[in-house]
């Protein structure tokens, strides 16, 4: 069975309003009425057109198709949903006197068939509703430390006029402590609406930090940049680093070079294995900017017999 794009048989966006499909119909229907129309295929563009039309008018129809029809293309190979419930609802005829013929499997797959015979009960089609994505971003310290944070956004919706509308919602979301960059969080029933009183989806929030000046992360693990003073590095000092957990009390060895690594095991983003704290050493110098500072590194030069490219002195091959 192929999927049957309404919207491409119609010749209108999916964002098309009510009346924007009304009046392409109308056209489409009045050119390939059997009636009058000359074309070898007009009774069956006829009958395709009017079966779009019926899926498209009916808000409750077109919300339930929307919700598969994203996933795929016209013309691709079709199966309904695990969770889509078939029988569907009565429909009727159209304006201009279509629903004398059998509806295509798409149609009754989806929608199920004409009920037959008249003042019986409709049977109503029921599907749960689509699961929604969205990534949120959140500080480096709400994966310490765990966070209640309410978020907004941004989701389509379907308006009582049959219109697709962005309509904006605001969650509360509990943020875990331990929380990693990708996880995705479910918030039950928070995503789309379900169709003929069936249970909504899911939606599915994927964790994303804020950017930090000087911390990346990788994993569990934190990379965090410690600059030093030239006399730390070389001499070795007690400084003070900020970290997402607090203020810590880090010992830099004398010579210790530039790039090198102070690990702080377990002190990265908690879990049952929890990731390490990483101090990646680098050196900013003094700014000579006053003629005392001057004066102290033409004195720093004159004690050292020290050239910085020595290495790259080397014998030429």
């Amino acid at each position: 069975m192929k999927f049957k794009d309404y919207y491409e048989v119609i010749g209108v966006e999916r964002t098309a309003t009510q009346d924007e499909i009304k009046r392409a119909y109308r056209k489409l229907a009045r050119k390939y009425h059997p009636d009058v129309s000359k074309e070898a295929d007009a009774e069956a563009r006829f009958k395709e057109v009017g079966e779009a039309y019926e899926v498209l008018k009916d808000p409750e129809k077109r919300a339930a198709y929307d919700r598969v029809g994203s996933q795929w293309k016209n013309g691709q190979d079709f199966e309904p949903p695990p969770n889509w419930n078939g029988g569907g609802p009565q429909f009727d005829a159209g304006e201009f006197g279509f629903g004398g013929g059998e509806h295509s499997d798409f149609f009754e797959t989806l929608f199920g068939r004409r009920t037959q015979g008249a003042g019986g009960p409709r049977a109503r089609t029921q599907a749960a509703g689509r699961d929604s994505h969205a990534q949120i971003e959140i500080d480096l310290e709400d994966a310490y430390r765990g966070a209640q944070r309410t978020i907004s956004l941004r989701m389509p919706v379907m308006d009582a006029q049959g219109n697709v509308v962005a309509q904006e919602r605001k969650l509360d979301v509990t943020i875990p402590k331990g929380v990693r960059a990708g996880q995705h969080l479910r918030l039950a029933g928070q995503g789309s609406p379900g169709f003929g009183g069936g249970p909504a989806g899911d939606l599915y929030l994927e964790i994303a930090f804020r950017p930090v000046p000087h911390f990346r992360v990788e994993g569990r693990d934190v990379y965090m940049e410690l600059p030093l003073a030239p006399w730390e590095a070389a001499l070795g000092a007690t400084v003070t680093a900020t970290t997402p957990d607090g203020p810590v009390q880090l010992t830099v060895p004398p010579g210790s070079r530039v790039g090198r690594k102070l690990r702080l095991k377990g002190r990265g983003i908690p879990g049952k294995q929890a990731g390490d704290l990483y101090a990646e050493l680098s050196v900013v110098l003094p700014p000579a900017a006053t003629d005392a500072a001057k004066a102290a590194y033409r004195t720093f030069e004159q004690a050292f017999d020290f050239d910085p490219r020595a290495s790259l002195k080397g014998e030429p091959s």
